[in-house]
């Protein structure tokens, strides 16, 4: 057998036993949910979404379950990678793992209520008795156990971008479909962060949640460009690394204080990440040593695109707030995806631990 044979070969093993695992957690998650669901849901039957309904305990299952099988999954396959690092990088690592597996928990809660909010719609009237509602919860508890223990296994930077994406989408719409006001979009989308009912807080933990994730992206773009460019870059690195940070921390801060009950720090953590995103990636594009003629295409559409939205709402008034976010956010995940994309085709995909002692001063050994 040819070594190229021998790698395919133990490629494919791989995968299958990571498959393997997954569909074993996809079912121990349904047998976990079921019975999770007949205790929650004993009693008389219940409507799918809404006040007293089947989506909110199934939706608390879901989350807890799918938390569980990331952690596991995650635990399983990084524990032999983080083994021979040093003590931040293990530190950065097992930050990122605790960072998501609430993500995922969250992804999973809203996945569920949306989800329980359509059906809702399509089923108008129905109340569902417990083996019905036990057996919701269970499919919505194997789903979010098959996809995080894949993620778990071999998650990737550019998976991480279109997690975000998904889960804004779901966490918009939900409160979409729940907001107490609907003509929000007349106004802008932090309208759909205001009051006490469930679209407001949908809405408001989506962007804390996004604000976490952006921070994770920042953590994963951080291993991505040191596999590529060593140790001697780490301090450049750290850099971009804590740039992601902060524009998470601050659109984290965006869902935290919502309009109006804190319109200045709203205000003050909405412009801050906009701008602490921009000068961080102007930063990543000087880190990069060859700056890929896609993403510098790209980078140049997104000025472009977000100073036409500009020009469309004020002076032109053509556009609205909300479509001048919408367009904003749109271009900003163009960009991100293109990013992420293009270091991936050249950062390589083993593990590379560092020999540095401080991420801050590479020259000291470990």
């Amino acid at each position: 057998m040819t070594g190229t044979s021998a790698a395919r070969e133990h490629a494919g093993s791989a995968e299958r036993r990571v498959e393997g695992r997954a569909i074993a957690a996809a079912w121990t998650g349904f047998g976990v949910g079921v019975v999770a669901g007949l205790v929650a849901l004993a009693g008389e039957p219940r409507p799918i979404a809404g006040e007293g309904s089947v989506a909110l305990p199934a939706a608390g299952i879901a989350a807890i379950v799918t938390a569980a099988s990331f952690a596991a999954s995650w635990l399983l396959h990084r524990r032999d990678e983080t083994a021979p690092m040093p003590g931040w990088q293990r530190a950065v690592s097992t930050a990122s793992g605790a960072a998501l597996t609430v993500a995922f928990a969250a992804v999973a809660y809203l996945g569920a209520l949306a989800g329980a909010e359509v059906l809702a719609r399509g089923l108008v009237g129905l109340a569902a008795p417990p083996v019905l509602g036990a057996a919701l919860t269970g499919v919505a508890c194997a789903a979010g156990a098959w996809l995080a223990a894949q993620a778990g296994a071999a998650l990737r930077t550019r998976d991480l971008a279109t997690l975000l994406f998904v889960f804004l989408a779901i966490g918009t719409v939900l409160a979409m479909l729940t907001s107490d006001d609907p003509r929000w979009w007349q106004r802008h989308f932090s309208q759909l962060g205001v009051g006490g009912g469930p679209g407001a807080w949908a809405f408001n933990g989506t962007i804390v949640v996004a604000g976490l994730l952006v921070a994770v992206i920042g953590l994963y773009l951080g291993r991505d460009l040191h596999r590529w460019l060593g140790d001697a870059a780490l301090p450049r690195i750290a850099g971009v690394v804590g740039g992601f940070v902060l524009a998470g921390a601050l659109l984290a801060g965006v869902g935290a204080f919502p309009l109006p009950d804190a319109r200045l720090v709203h205000n003050i953590a909405a412009f801050g990440s906009i701008a602490a995103f921009a000068a961080t990636a102007a930063l990543l594009l000087a880190v990069i040593p060859e700056r890929p003629l896609p993403l510098v295409l790209t980078t140049a559409g997104l000025g472009a695109g977000v100073g036409a939205a500009l020009l469309l709402w004020r002076p032109l008034g053509l556009l609205n707030v909300a479509a001048l976010e919408a367009i904003a956010v749109g271009l900003a995940f163009v960009w991100l995806t293109t990013l992420v994309r293009t270091i991936a085709t050249v950062a390589p995909d083993a593990s590379r631990p560092s020999g540095a002692r401080s991420p801050l001063r590479p020259g000291l050994g470990a």
